[in-house]
């Protein structure tokens, strides 16, 4: 299993809304909008790679009153 953090940047004022939406995203383990310079940091979890970046394009990119995302694979050193 391939674990990421998501950082979002959202639409002025549509930080909690972005994060209720992208939780009931499955793939998603926690979605919690957040204050600084992103507004949502979301824990994700897929099979690989490649399904990390299917989910990451086709299910949370798409969510509404999303404008940039960052996606931080976790690394075990």
């Amino acid at each position: 299993m391939v674990q990421a953090f998501v950082l979002i940047q959202t639409d002025s004022g549509k930080a909690s809304e972005v994060a209720r939406a992208i939780g009931a995203i499955e793939g998603v383990q926690s979605s919690e909008a957040v204050t600084g310079p992103y507004d949502v940091i979301v824990a994700a979890e897929a099979a690989d790679v490649d399904a990390l970046g299917h989910l990451v394009v086709t299910r949370i990119q798409p969510v509404v009153g999303i404008v940039r995302t960052l996606t931080c694979p976790v690394v075990r050193l």
